[in-house]
């Protein structure tokens, strides 16, 4: 969050604006992406973007955070109702990013909180993530946030 201050000096904290994203967000997502990876996915996130706008096959629940009339930050998951054999709707965080001016002034929990309460409202008392295990700073966020091992196996297979 920002901070503003009154006329007698005393800060005072402004939340983020947060709204559905669109296709115009690209390209501050691809940047922000882009400074958090050391390169452009710019492709992918057409393509995801593209996916989660078609009204046919998907809800969307992805969000950005508006600060100073700047992207600053957004979320992307995905809504579910019964895929992978489980049998009540769930739901999935698979992208997160905030923008280095803006990083450590709540956006990104302010994002996830307005997620949370969105998947409420569509009927999700469970969301799911994936972290790679040794990213203790997104575990840290995660877990500060009411998220825990979950009882289910990500499994892998490589195909030489």
């Amino acid at each position: 969050m920002t901070e503003k201050v009154d006329g007698q000096g005393v800060r005072l904290a402004r939340k983020p604006v947060m709204r559905v994203l669109k296709r115009e967000d690209l390209e501050a997502i691809v940047e922000i992406d882009g400074l958090a990876s050391k390169r452009s996915r710019r492709d992918y996130y057409e393509r995801k973007i593209d996916r989660i706008l078609d009204v046919a096959h998907n809800i969307n629940t992805s969000l950005v955070a508006e600060e100073e009339g700047r992207i600053a930050g957004f979320i992307m998951g995905d809504l579910y109702f019964g895929e992978f054999g489980i049998p009540e709707t769930t739901g999935t965080i698979d992208t997160i990013g905030v923008h280095p001016d803006f990083q450590r002034h709540g956006i990104a929990s302010e994002l996830l909180d307005q997620f949370l309460m969105n998947m409420k409202a569509a009927g999700v008392n469970k969301i799911y993530t994936l972290i790679n295990w040794d990213d203790f700073t997104l575990e840290k966020f995660f877990s500060r946030n009411g998220f825990a091992p979950s009882k289910r196996v990500n499994l892998e297979r490589r195909i030489p």
